[in-house]
């Protein structure tokens, strides 16, 4: 059942290719800020993924948020998303992304409930 609440964590070690210099959004080997985009994304996603009807997933439509401390190669990184709104299809999220405890991003998402085969077929 889809309640509002619902939330995931999902985490990571920082490794040579989820750095800015690789990323390509940055020139230092530290977290880019696009992949703890991506690490929020995925915790969004996996909090309501068992909610949902057969045959339906989520897409992102918006992100916004702060990425406000580095992190370095072999830091462990961990995003939770917590369901604080259903309008329809439309599911919006708290993010936050943290450090060895401490907040190094934060923000909200935005996703949309859809039928992977008719969003498929409209490529």
């Amino acid at each position: 059942m889809l309640i509002e609440g619902l939330n995931h964590t999902s985490a990571i070690t920082v490794t040579m290719d989820k750095t800015a210099r690789i990323v390509g959004s940055g020139d230092m080997d530290v977290l880019a800020t696009p992949m703890m985009l991506a690490l929020m994304e995925n915790a969004a996603m996996l909090a309501v993924a068992p909610a949902l009807d057969n045959g339906q997933t989520t897409v992102g439509g918006h992100i916004e948020s702060s990425h406000i401390k580095p992190s370095k190669v072999g830091a462990n990184v961990e995003a939770t998303a917590t369901l604080t709104k259903i309008d329809g299809r439309k599911l919006t999220f708290s993010v936050v992304a943290r450090m060895n405890g401490e907040v190094i991003g934060e923000g909200t998402h935005l996703r949309f409930i859809v039928d992977r085969e008719k969003f498929l077929s409209r490529l």
